[in-house]
């Protein structure tokens, strides 16, 4: 569950008379991880494709292409099928032609489509204007010009223009038409240069005469026609898409099983009589691999299983089995002319994929891990660990019954109504996180930020309250202390998985740069709590867990334990600047003396978690505020605040003497505030539950990934990609 499936390194030597077997045989398994043949063995050559990849492959990139064109989708696929060369070869040539000539009819028509609407457009202004077209041009004497402007500037500049004789303006809604007969020595261009100054965007005048509103009618009259032709073809189209999506489909399955098996030789060392293909597989199906080769090929293959590997997080072998093999039985198989010295050492030092390994329940929060980066091979697999403080942290932040259950809600559809993998995992951690959060709520006795619940669970006195209220501030400071106390065994776990990561590879270095740091934060944190110097620390620190609020009888270690404390602090301390010093040299110290402050940052982070759980009530509390009223009544040790849900201010004023007025509520000024309160009570509610996800939710991650997995974890590790297909669409030839 911490660690991955191990794998183990696997080689199958046979003759090149049973490749193709071999491969077929392999495929079908879908076990073998292939690793690439590096090419440093002596007389092996990297295989060549079979025989009909690139043909295969061309007809994959052909079916992928009308599948683009038909916009098709696996929902469109009906039954699975066995798709045949013979249908190959007839039927996808047909179907190829078919989509072909319709897409280009139907893109013909998209573009004189567009070039009808565009005509259109530029008729409009000319339209609006009301004149007809040929009237527009065509004038030896008289120079026209039509555009969009300000009527009266065009006239005043032509008014004030010396090379213009007589002129005539015409004004539509939008559209100007200018008129004008100019000086005999003005020149041809004397009506532009009138207008230069003047807004005055000039329109070109179309090559059509007659009216132009009966031009735009014929125009709309050939726009609809070509609409109903581009509709058929759409409905042809559509209709072809029905008909030969479970083809295209399943042909695209057996096209890219069929491209797979012919380009696996690449991966393969090879010589003239021989192969040699190595990869990596599950150790505990290494003999599921061998018995269906055995079933198959016979003694004509030989299959050895190389190592079982196990690394520590440098990439050192650890706890690598080696496995005997007949090394003459596959020299016999590989090749009477060449030595099978491949078989001897493995083709490269590629690392083994990854197959993470956590029950069903932790299964979604690998989603949260891959965002960082897949495990190494190497690594612990923090999913687990995701599993058990992710949403506890996300719940105790939230803490509400009411978000809660919507937040398992929202999981469920997510994990009920898509196929896809990633939104599944998002879904099962909404779930989970949910539940915390609804867990949370019932021992705050909240929901929706209403403290019925807890009247009704707990007489009204929960066993955990969040603090928001005056009277309860000291919840909100025993929060910040649990903060601390849950961030240090958070990051005390991440320490000591690097400290046994680190062991692995060398017992000096696991001390110097892991365990230093466990003993520093246990030795510092441990006089932090101890009443040795008390009067320079928060007094909280000693009275949260001796009856204010929690009566546990902790006061804060005694000032010996402060001491042994401080000195384990100092020891830790210490080792840390030489390993600093180990790798920086005399920087290293400075270098040390500086991180190793993070003691102290790093512990108070977690406070952001009593940060937003105050953050998040108070937001709920303004909500129900606005909605329902508050009212507050001091009771000396601090104010108490109550929802008027049951009655209204003048009942409050009327029967507490003490009790004063924050906000009168909504609810309670009349029809229009009852509906304007309903609006204000839906939205803020649902403004809080978003936020809550961008909130909490992303401060529970921030503390995973930087403060826990910045511990003990890099990533990096490579995706399990064994040679084979899962068909969904076809079913074996």
């Amino acid at each position: 569950m911490l660690r991955p499936e191990r794998m183990s390194k696997v080689s199958v030597t046979g003759s090149r008379a049973v490749m193709d077997d071999v491969i077929e045989t392999v495929h079908e398994l879908n076990l073998v991880h292939l690793s690439d043949y590096d090419g440093s063995w002596e007389g092996f050559e990297p295989g060549a494709p079979i025989e009909g990849a690139d043909e295969a492959s061309d007809k994959l990139v052909t079916v992928r292409s009308l599948e683009s064109m038909l916009d098709l989708d696996e929902a469109d696929a009906g039954p699975s099928r066995i798709v045949t060369d013979e249908a190959l070869e007839d039927e996808l040539e047909s179907v190829r032609t078919e989509v072909n000539e319709l897409d280009d009819r139907r893109s013909e028509l998209e573009t004189q489509l567009r070039e009808v609407e565009e005509r259109i457009d530029s008729m409009a202004p000319f339209a609006d204007l009301g004149i007809d077209l040929d009237l527009l041009s065509g004038y030896d004497a008289v120079q026209v010009a039509v555009g969009e402007g300000d009527a009266d500037e065009v006239r005043l500049a032509l008014e004030a223009d010396e090379n213009v004789r007589e002129f005539d303006v015409f004004a539509g809604s939008d559209t100007i038409a200018v008129f004008a007969y100019p000086e005999s020595d003005a020149g041809d261009d004397a009506l532009d240069e009138a207008l230069v100054g003047v807004d005055f965007a000039l329109l070109a005048v179309p090559d059509a005469e007659g009216s132009p509103e009966e031009y735009v009618e014929e125009l709309e009259h050939e726009r609809q026609k070509l609409e109903t032709e581009l509709e058929s073809v759409e409905s042809e189209l559509e209709n072809l898409r029905l008909d030969t999506a479970g083809f295209l489909l399943a042909a695209e399955e057996k096209l890219s099983i069929d491209v797979q098996k012919a380009e696996a030789p690449l991966n393969f060392a090879t010589t003239e009589n021989a192969f040699v293909a190595e990869g990596w597989i599950p150790t505990d199906r290494y003999t599921q691999l061998a018995s269906a080769l055995g079933d198959r090929v016979g003694d004509r293959v030989e299959v050895d299983e190389l190592e079982r590997a196990a690394y520590d997080r440098h990439g050192n072998a650890h706890d690598t089995e080696e496995v005997e093999r007949d090394e003459p039985a596959r020299e016999e198989i590989a090749d009477e002319d060449v030595a099978a010295d491949g078989g001897q050492v493995t083709m490269g030092d590629d690392q083994p994929p990854v197959v993470q390994d956590n029950p069903g329940a932790f299964k979604p929060f690998e989603l949260l891990v891959e965002t960082i980066n897949r495990p190494k091979y190497s690594e612990f697999d923090p999913t687990a660990l995701l599993f058990l403080t992710f949403p506890a942290f996300f719940g105790f932040m939230i803490g509400d019954l009411g978000y809660g259950l919507l937040y398992m809600g929202m999981g469920y559809w997510l994990y009920r109504s898509f196929d896809s993998a990633a939104l599944k995992s998002l879904g099962g951690i909404a779930i989970w996180a949910g539940g915390f959060t609804a867990l949370f709520g019932v021992l705050y006795g909240e929901i929706f930020g209403l403290h019925q619940l807890g009247e009704l669970v707990w007489g009204g006195h929960p066993p955990m309250k969040k603090g928001l209220q005056p009277i309860e501030g000291e919840f909100a400071l025993t929060w910040m202390v649990v903060s601390i106390l849950v961030g240090l065994l958070h990051m005390t776990v991440g320490y000591v998985l690097d400290f046994v990561e680190n062991l692995q590879h060398s017992v000096t270095d696991a001390v110097l740069e892991s365990g230093s740091w466990v003993l520093l934060f246990a030795g510092i944190w441990t006089w932090i709590f101890s009443t040795q110097a008390e009067t320079m620390k928060p007094g909280f620190l000693f009275t949260v867990f001796d009856g204010e609020p929690f009566a546990l009888g902790f006061g804060g270690f005694s000032p010996a334990i402060g001491t042994v404390g401080l000195a384990i602090g100092a020891v830790g301390f210490v080792l840390y600047v030489a390993g600093e010093f180990k790798h920086f040299g005399g920087p290293g110290i400075v270098i040390g003396a500086l991180e190793s402050l993070s003691v102290l940052s790093d512990a108070l982070s977690y406070t952001r978690i009593a940060a937003v759980l105050l953050a998040k009530a108070g937001m709920a509390f303004v909500v129900n505020l606005l909605f329902f009223g508050v009212y507050s009544v001091d009771h000396g040790e601090g104010a108490e605040w109550h929802f008027m849900i049951d009655y209204g201010p003048q009942y409050v004023l009327d029967h507490y003497e003490a009790a004063s007025i924050m906000f009168p509520g909504l609810m309670h000024s009349g029809i229009a505030g009852v509906l304007g309160g309903l609006v204000v009570l839906v939205v803020g509610h649902l403004l809080v539950l978003a936020l809550g996800i961008t909130s909490a939710g992303l401060q529970a991650v921030r503390l995973e990934y930087v403060e826990f997995f910045g511990k003990f974890y890099e990533g990096g590790g490579d995706e399990y990609e064994p040679f084979g297909y899962e068909r969904t669409y076809t079913t074996q030839d």
